[in-house]
């Protein structure tokens, strides 16, 4: 795609661009914010502002026009996920972007975040309120591989501002190649950023491998330093000079990072012989409304309406009037369980979907798979009864780090009680992130790319102890490969933890075509600082009234953990008389028609394999919550 890039003129800015263009899009621009007149710099949680003068002579050296826009409001919207505020430096952005479109066919927009969310969802939201995609290929990179791979790139980037203990006004003006030995020791020392992201310090870019035919020389330098803050920073001019090209490749990182590729080269190759796939019962759905805790479970919604519009519609109408009834709104949802008969409806599904989302930055999280049903399309949610502040993830950019969203819905929602965090993970299929295409190689490189995709989103979120997780295969092949892969992520990575919370099941159809789409949900469990004053037997009371007990279930198999006054419980079972009167939310994948009136949410599909890979009739997820 053409894009238009967002400059600084510092390091990362620019080596983003090199990713953007080695993943084939094209540099048509540059845009930039600059501070008003007589300011060397300003205070922006955003934007880098030291060295602002330099910036026209980019489009010489780059060979592309330059587009500027003074910044004339503040950061006065500093929540996290941003929303259109007035004076807000952001809008400046927009405008910028806005003439950089009025005057070319544009479609993304390169952005050098690493691990700020807070300028990442800025870009975000920009990009998607005039149509753009944002390319952040450098966001969540390990900072010494990158800022290693950058040394040795030809980029010759110098540090022109310094703001952090051990940096002092001598290091001004050295390259980052000359200074990584010493940002590593100021690593381990005293946690100093090696990138620079916590504001350590700024850097201008002199030459790269973008630079055909010219580069920047220092003409005159002044160093300034504010005594006050610890701060110095140079006051440079520069002129452009001439070079000769030089040809240099950009390291792209693999698909599968050390560990989880480690993983599939030492997994066996699945056996081929594929085993006869079994018919999903058509089950009909009784729709099923439950409070449980601090939630409303909102299951097996459907509509007899012939159109799939008229479908979607009648749905969300139905969904509207149970939430008001609840004192809710769709912004009280958490998780989506989306179910349609044919996956070829998805578009028309998705853009009513997303109509009814589109004004919330933080989505619900969402599962959507295909399988056999008695109507076209079938929804189940939960919603939070209570309103605290959102938390979760919503990435939109394209990266190396996982898939950005396909559809209107978060990676991770956050739900926070008093006794734990969980967070609900979107389906993750098996996407390159960089390109959002799908692998056509093996079985294996699929099934841990999902995990890795699934293992980095609970990581960002910081919610990463495994409660259940249920991996959807287009074929018995593929369970094979499913619950192989799980074992050895389960064993190497997690240390064991999680090593019996996982489903298999097999449906007809996932987004994009995938052949394999893993989700579940993670918890923390917060520990409480006791009082002082409190002997030990009032703490020993206390946490034993707090304790909860784990359920007694009559299934063939199953695992319970205790999640602070939550329990969640994962079960395989062949006797369908064990699925009635069941505690709690029930989450049930059944391959056969239900002779028995069951409380659930309902998911048809064809076969069930716990983690051993041992066929059951009947898998799920049961959570039920301590009453006080």
């Amino acid at each position: 795609m053409k894009f238009v890039a967002l400059i600084s003129g510092g390091k990362d800015s620019f080596f983003n661009i090199q990713h953007c263009i080695a993943q084939g899009h094209e540099l048509v621009a540059v845009a930039n914010l600059y501070p008003q007149e007589n300011f060397d710099e300003i205070d922006s949680f955003m934007f880098q502002t030291v060295g602002h003068n330099i910036i026209n002579h980019y489009g010489e050296c780059l060979g592309v026009p330059v587009y500027r826009q003074a910044i004339h409001g503040g950061s006065k919207n500093q929540e996290l996920e941003y929303s259109v505020t007035q004076d807000d430096e952001i809008e400046d952005l927009y405008l910028l972007l806005q003439k950089v479109c009025a005057h070319h066919d544009i479609q993304g927009v390169s952005c050098g975040a690493i691990l700020s969310s807070y300028q990442r969802t800025r870009v975000e939201n920009v990009c998607g309120r005039l149509g753009l995609t944002s390319l952040a290929y450098l966001w969540q990179r390990d900072q010494l591989e990158l800022m290693t791979e950058m040394s040795n790139s030809g980029l010759d980037a110098r540090l022109i501002k310094v703001a952090a203990i051990g940096l002092t006004a001598s290091d001004l003006g050295k390259s980052i190649t000359q200074m990584l030995p010493k940002l590593v020791k100021l690593n381990q020392m005293y946690e100093v950023h090696i990138c620079g992201e916590g504001g350590e310090f700024e850097t201008l870019v002199f030459d790269s491998p973008l630079f055909k035919h010219k580069r920047l020389e220092i003409a005159t330098k002044e160093v300034v330093t504010d005594s006050r803050n610890d701060v110095s920073y140079l006051r440079l001019e520069v002129k452009v000079v001439p070079k000769e090209p030089v040809l240099s490749d950009t390291v792209q990182p693999p698909v599968l990072d050390e560990m989880f590729s480690s993983l599939e080269h030492s997994s066996p190759q699945p056996r081929q012989d594929e085993l006869p796939n079994s018919v999903i019962p058509t089950t009909k759905l009784s729709t099923i409304v439950k409070r449980v805790n601090n939630y409303l479970f909102v299951s097996n919604l459907t509509s007899i309406a012939e159109g799939v519009d008229e479908c979607m519609n009648s749905i969300f109408a139905y969904l509207h009037k149970i939430l008001k009834e609840n004192m809710l709104d769709v912004g009280s949802i958490q998780h989506v369980e989306l179910l349609v008969s044919n996956m070829n409806s998805f578009n028309s599904i998705n853009k009513i979907y997303s109509e009814v989302f589109s004004n919330y930055f933080l989505p619900p999280s969402r599962v959507c798979i295909e399988t056999t049903l008695s109507t076209q399309v079938s929804l189940s949610c939960t919603a939070l009864l209570s309103r605290p502040k959102r938390q979760g993830i919503h990435i939109r950019s394209l990266s190396y780090w996982a898939p950005h969203n396909i559809g209107p819905y978060s990676q991770s929602i956050v739900d926070e009680s008093q006794t734990y965090k969980m967070a609900s993970i979107s389906g993750q299929i098996p996407l390159i992130p960089a390109t959002m295409t799908l692998p056509s190689t093996s079985d294996n490189l699929n099934s841990y790319l999902c995990m890795q995709h699934f293992h980095r989103v609970k990581e960002l979120v910081q919610v990463k102890k495994i409660g259940a997780a249920v991996c959807f295969v287009t074929s018995p092949t593929l369970a094979q490969v499913a619950t192989t892969s799980w074992k050895s992520y389960i064993d190497e990575v997690e240390h064991g933890q999680g090593s019996q919370s996982l489903v298999t099941v097999q449906v007809t159809g996932l987004p994009r075509a995938a052949d394999v789409e893993l989700s579940g949900f993670t918890f923390e469990i917060k520990n409480h600082h006791e009082e002082d004053s409190e002997d030990e037997f009032d703490r020993e009371e206390k946490r034993k009234s707090k304790e909860t007990e784990p359920p007694k279930f009559s299934f063939e198999k199953y695992h319970t953990q205790v999640i602070g006054d939550m329990t969640s419980t994962v079960f395989f079972t062949n006797d369908v008389n064990h699925l009635k009167a069941l505690p709690g939310q029930v989450q049930l994948y059944t391959t056969t028609e239900l002779p028995v009136a069951c409380d659930a949410q309902i998911i048809p599909v064809s076969n069930v394999w716990d983690t051993t890979g041992t066929k059951f009739k009947y898998g799920g997820i049961i959570r039920d919550w301590k009453t006080t």
